[in-house]
């Protein structure tokens, strides 16, 4: 069976857009595949966090992807801080990085642009720690946005590199995973791009029924007639996508005749909206809250996934310490 791995950082809560996007088809890989997901918080020092958020952001995410279906009897749902191996591979691969190449990092780049006073070596290595977090349980797949392709092609270099320094063939070469369907891009309230955390547009999967009602009344919409059966402007086609996605075929049939023949009520198109998100999201809503009061629970998580994760992090990082040479005791 292939071995898949995606990293999760725990910034900020699950949206519509996320779950739509890739969360939904992590839940049906680790059916099919050895999944590994970790919560990335050694990637979050590179912002300082404070520690009590830091352990309250990675308690969050871990309870949201619980809701959302990840099943640690199914996969292995772990903690990025509970593997040190990460870090010795880490240390390791660092040693056939290249500065320049380093530098040339897209994302690294950005970064120095947005925040000129907190470039740090953890930045400027950031997708070595990827390499090592993807090579650490060998895996053959990864679930990558646009963004990071560049990250997943230089794990495969340094695994090559790797490989061929030592004579060896311990390191996979890691592909992109394709989820074999389009992902869904779910649009933002504000009448424009997509949902997301930092846009402030997004509806979020533990929202309560209240906070959902009030931003989807706040949606941008049109302001002037249309004609019959004229072309949707943007904002109006992002509330139809949405509602494609949380409403039965019934409803969204509805509202597109009432848009077609110019007789549609944009506060009537939001109350439903509204009603039919809350459905949606309400569940998970439920089973987050149940969650995330249960210590005890998130606690045995916690530490299947560290043990599952460590027994694959040790066999990998003692074929890595057998070919450079070091010992093992």
């Amino acid at each position: 069976m292939q071995t898949v791995l995606s990293g999760i950082r725990p910034t900020g809560d699950l949206h519509l857009g996320n779950y739509f996007g890739a969360v939904r088809n992590f839940v049906k890989m680790q059916e099919d595949y050895k999944c590994y997901f970790f919560i990335a918080d050694y990637h979050m020092l590179t912002t300082h966090p404070h520690p009590d958020n830091l352990q309250i952001n990675v308690k969050k995410v871990l309870s949201q992807y619980l809701a959302c279906g990840l099943d640690p009897e199914k996969c292995t749902l772990y903690v990025q801080s509970d593997l040190p191996q990460v870090t010795e591979l880490y240390l390791i691969l660092n040693m056939l990085a290249y500065v320049g190449e380093l530098e040339r990092t897209t994302t690294f780049k950005e970064k120095v642009r947005k925040q000129p006073n907190n470039v740090n070596a953890g930045l400027l290595t950031y997708a070595v720690l990827m390499a090592a977090d993807i090579l650490i349980h060998n895996a053959h797949k990864v679930p990558v946005g646009k963004d990071q392709e560049q990250h997943l092609e230089m794990t495969r270099n340094f695994a090559e590199r790797f490989n061929n320094l030592y004579q060896t063939n311990v390191f996979n070469l890691p592909e992109a995973f394709n989820f074999g369907e389009k992902l869904i891009k779910v649009p933002g309230l504000d009448g424009s791009g997509k949902m997301g955390k930092s846009e402030g547009n997004a509806i979020n999967l533990i929202d309560d029924p209240d906070e959902i009602r009030k931003k989807i009344m706040r949606a941008v919409t049109d302001t002037g007639p249309q004609q019959p059966n004229s072309t949707m402007t943007e904002p109006i086609a992002n509330l139809f996508t949405i509602l494609e996605l949380v409403s039965d075929k019934s409803t969204y049939q509805y509202f597109l005749e009432k848009w077609n023949d110019c007789t549609i009520r944009y506060v009537d198109l939001k109350k439903q909206l509204a009603q039919d998100t809350i459905n949606f999201t309400e569940p998970f809503r439920q089973r987050y809250i149940e969650i995330i009061n249960n210590d005890d629970y998130l606690k045995k998580v916690m530490l299947i996934g560290k043990q599952k994760a460590t027994e694959s992090a040790n066999k990998t990082i003692k074929e890595v310490r057998k070919v450079i040479g070091f010992a093992n005791y």
